[in-house]
């Protein structure tokens, strides 16, 4: 009975203690000083812990298929690019000042882990849900799981793609750009070389 009283007394100690640290407002939150290592590691596996199980049943699409990868471009551009990165570009603004620093997606190495069926699987999770206190917003709130996908297959060949490459993959076409009308009527009766407006 002493042990279990013990072991209680020591349990309510460690709380009420990591209360008082917590409360009392010690714990630097500022983005721009690191975790101490074993706190990170905490974080870190309690992270990749949680993606993995959530993720687990998720049913991977095929991720090879050409328009899906080009279909992932413009919105890998236009939402990932600023914190992930792209071809020739090492550093911007925000992937500079935030912390932890998001992974660079022009990474060989590290986009090789999104390659598997978990790894697309873990991939599709964050993209869609974010990650809490990270700067991962969750883009499922606007984007549907086939425009996910997409970004998911797109990133799965970033790190293959030049600067030339990536900048036709990502450029989004609009109905502007794509309007081959004139303001006026075109004399096609001719030689082709009057036109009436």
């Amino acid at each position: 009975m002493k042990f279990l009283l013990g072991i209680l007394f020591t349990v309510f100690i460690a709380i009420v203690g990591i209360f008082m640290v917590v409360t009392s407002g010690v714990i630097n939150v500022g983005a721009d000083q690191a975790h101490s290592p074993l706190v990170y590691d905490f974080l870190e596996t309690a992270r990749n812990r949680s993606i993995a199980n959530a993720s687990k049943d998720i049913a991977v699409p095929n991720l090879e298929k050409t328009d899906m990868i080009s279909s992932g471009g413009a919105d890998y551009k236009d939402m990932c690019a600023g914190c992930h990165l792209s071809p020739e570009v090492e550093s911007t603004d925000f992937s500079a000042s935030l912390y932890p620093k998001p992974p660079s997606f022009t990474n060989t190495e590290l986009v090789e882990r999104y390659k598997t069926e978990a790894g697309a699987q873990q991939a599709f999770w964050a993209i869609k849900h974010g990650i809490m206190a990270s700067g991962m917003p969750a883009w499922g709130a606007t984007h549907d799981d086939d425009r996910i996908w997409a970004m998911v297959a797109f990133i799965r060949s970033l790190p293959d793609l030049n600067e030339n490459q990536y900048t036709m993959l990502t450029t989004r076409l609009d109905d502007s750009m794509l309007d081959m009308s004139f303001d006026g009527d075109m004399d096609m009766s001719g030689d082709g070389s009057e036109m009436q407006h």
